[in-house]
C-alpha cells in the first residue's frame, strides 16, 4: 500500500479531498492529512502544521496554485515518488520543480486512479 499525504484535507463531505482520504482508506492505504484547520475524516487526524512525515510514497494536492508556493520546498523535502495534482490544482512551475528534484508529478485524478486501478 501506498502512504498518502492529501494536502488541502476538509471535513465536508462534498469536498473532494474528502472523498479521496475516505477511498484511500477504503483501499487500504494509509493516509496523513494535512490542512488549515483541525479536523478528522474517519480515522485520519488532520495536521496543521507541515511535519517531517517519514515513507511518503505519494502527494495528492487539493490547493489551488494560488495557494502551493508555501508548499513546494516541503514537498520536495519529503521526497515522494510521484505529487497528484487534482483537477484544478495544475501548476506548470511546480511541475517543473518536482521533476527536477527527481520526482514524478502526475495530473490526474486520485478517486479515477484508485477506482480504475492505477493508483
Amino acid at each position: 500500500m501506498k502512504r498518502t499525504l492529501v494536502i488541502g484535507a476538509s471535513e465536508k463531505p462534498e469536498r473532494y479531498s474528502n472523498k479521496a482520504i475516505r477511498k484511500l482508506r477504503a483501499y487500504g492505504h494509509e493516509v496523513v492529512a494535512l490542512a488549515a484547520r483541525p479536523g478528522q475524516v474517519e480515522d485520519v487526524i488532520f495536521e496543521t502544521e507541515k511535519k517531517a512525515f517519514q515513507g511518503i510514497h505519494t502527494v495528492s494536492v487539493y490547493l489551488g496554485p494560488q495557494n502551493q508556493d508555501a508548499f513546494i520546498d516541503y514537498i520536495i523535502g519529503l521526497n515522494p515518488e510521484r505529487v497528484i495534482f487534482n483537477p484544478g490544482t495544475e501548476n506548470p512551475e511546480f511541475r517543473e520543480s518536482l521533476r527536477k528534484a527527481g520526482i514524478l508529478p502526475e495530473e490526474a485524478c486520485t478517486l479515477v486512479l484508485l477506482g480504475t486501478g492505477q493508483y
